[in-house]
């Protein structure tokens, strides 16, 4: 059994085993003792409805908490595939650069190349003079060929020239190409930099929700556990309400018992048990309707008649529920003639409420109550309808038929 158990059980015992009352107290004394007993129960059960309320608000905190890691995760999500979309383009600007770099090479290759040639007319010229052009030109045979050889050798030069500069324009297009991808590559880099700076935030954020979530769901179970705590306290202090009502109810017999014992020599009272009271004094001093109580003084005229199993007659016998539906049945109203369906007859009212000509119905039997914790009722064979306390036993429900 885990530590918080033994608490629970240790204040259970604690509440189970605080003292009744002191030897001889009162029935005034228990009944004070009751309500500060039912204060405590009050309490409890105030403290488990709050505490049902905390952990209600924790509940709405965890699912705000759900609602926002969702989006989160969603971000989360989000940003990886545009992280993995950017390394792929970042990916092929390298393949691209990689071929404008070779393009670059091959006609940085051609331009030197064609230099080079060039260079090496040049150096011809330079070294043979201007004799080669000029000889070119005295061998001119006409006035034709000597326009002709020297178109050509200006074609010579310009072709030299534009062969020049179609490769250094072809060179450095590659070269502008080459640029612009490597500027592409190193805003997707840091478009990829960006991005993965968000989500570093994205999953700080997550963990703090994450730990958050952990640290209510935490709380909701202590609150379960409190709750638990809680309910199992009022259990304890309803079960102790019980026993002081127990004690109450068989000092209330005792009293009845005493009260009974020292009438039952006066006259002027109808005999038929060991139990008499003054019934008319009784029932006209008791609170309640005028129907309620004549319903009382007339099931009072039968008491000493004797009791028979399954009857119904007032006067040759009749059972517990034999006797309070012939009463009624008298009086002009309908019941069930069952016991136990009686329980469920008319309205239910409390033993502090209860007032003459309400039905008490106890474990397997039913009485008339008549007023001032007294009832009457057919009881049994050997005692037949007499009085008796209305808290002789435990009392399941009270039925009101008349108001």
């Amino acid at each position: 059994m885990k530590k918080a158990s033994y608490k629970i059980l240790i204040s259970l015992i604690l509440v189970l085993c605080m003292p009744m009352s002191a030897h001889g107290a009162t029935i005034a004394e228990l009944k004070q003792q009751q309500k500060e007993t039912q204060k405590q129960l009050d309490a409890a059960n105030n403290n488990i409805n709050a505490l049902k309320e905390q952990k209600e608000g924790v509940q709405a905190e965890i699912a705000e908490l759900d609602e926002e890691l969702v989006e989160v995760l969603a971000s989360v999500s989000m940003l990886e595939d545009e992280v993995e979309d950017i390394k792929a383009r970042i990916s092929e600007k390298e393949a691209e650069i990689t071929v404008k770099t070779a393009e670059y090479e091959e006609a940085k290759a051609v331009e030197e190349e064609q230099y080079e040639a060039m260079k090496k007319r040049i150096k011809f010229m330079y070294e043979k003079g201007d004799y080669t052009y000029v000889q070119l030109l005295i061998e001119a045979k006409s006035l034709s060929d000597l326009v002709n050889k020297t178109e050509y050798i200006e074609k010579l030069y310009e072709y030299d020239r534009k062969m020049l500069i179609k490769y250094q324009e072809a060179k450095q297009a590659v070269a502008d190409a080459k640029a612009a991808l490597e500027q592409e590559q190193a805003l997707l880099q840091e478009e990829q930099e960006e991005l993965e700076v968000n989500l570093l935030e994205l999953e700080g954020e997550r963990e703090n929700l994450n730990t958050l979530m952990d640290q209510k769901k935490a709380e909701a179970k202590s609150y379960d556990t409190e709750i638990t705590k809680a309910k199992q306290e009022a259990a304890a202090y309803k079960a102790k309400i019980k026993q002081q009502n127990n004690e109450i109810k068989r000092l209330e017999a005792e009293e009845a018992a005493k009260a009974a014992a020292k009438s039952s020599s006066s006259s002027g009272k109808k005999s038929g048990s060991a139990y008499n009271v003054d019934s008319a004094s009784v029932i006209s001093s008791a609170s309640g309707s005028a129907s309620g109580k004549e319903i009382a003084s007339y099931a009072c005229r039968f008491v000493g008649n004797p009791y028979v199993y399954g009857g119904t007659s007032l006067t040759d016998g009749c059972d517990c529920s034999g006797f309070t539906y012939s009463v009624y049945k008298a009086c002009g109203y309908s019941i069930p003639r069952a016991g136990t369906a009686q329980r469920s007859a008319g309205r239910g009212v409390s033993y502090s409420e209860a007032q003459p000509g309400d039905i008490i119905c106890y474990p397997g039997h039913v009485a008339l109550y008549i007023g001032n914790g007294q009832i009457v009722h057919a009881s049994t064979p050997s005692t037949g309808i007499k009085y008796g306390s209305a808290t002789y036993k435990e009392i399941l429900t009270i039925r009101r038929i008349v108001d």
